[in-house]
């Protein structure tokens, strides 16, 4: 299993923008083999920011590789250049492999090999 992270520092004042940017348009995840679940995280806010963290749960790193290459991909961020929102950083990516994994039923398991 592997989790995928990008980290936002959206200037103050644009939260809404950037959350309604992320509830438009279709992401073409579920298109993919391999993908599992996303998530769009609010975190704490600052004078100058709020920052935000978009999570991606793949069965693999290849199947998320090939999510990277693919024409979903590139479709899904042709215009992203086009967004109205202010960053003081971001997207800053952080992907990691998951060695340990518990259910909600509290069922544990060693992941990586």
């Amino acid at each position: 299993m592997y989790i995928a992270m990008n980290r936002f520092r959206v200037a103050s004042g644009y939260e809404q923008a950037f959350e309604a940017q992320w509830m438009g348009g279709k992401r073409r995840l579920s298109e993919m083999k391999g993908y599992l679940e996303f998530h769009l995280l609010r975190g704490p806010s600052a004078d100058d920011h709020t920052l935000y963290a978009s999570h991606t749960v793949w069965e693999s790193y290849d199947d998320f590789l090939a999510w990277t290459q693919s024409e979903q991909f590139r479709s899904v961020h042709a215009r992203v250049g086009e967004s109205k929102v202010q960053y003081l950083s971001g997207p800053h990516f952080e992907g990691f492999t998951v060695i340990v994994h518990e259910d909600g039923h509290g069922e544990r398991r060693s992941v990586a090999a």
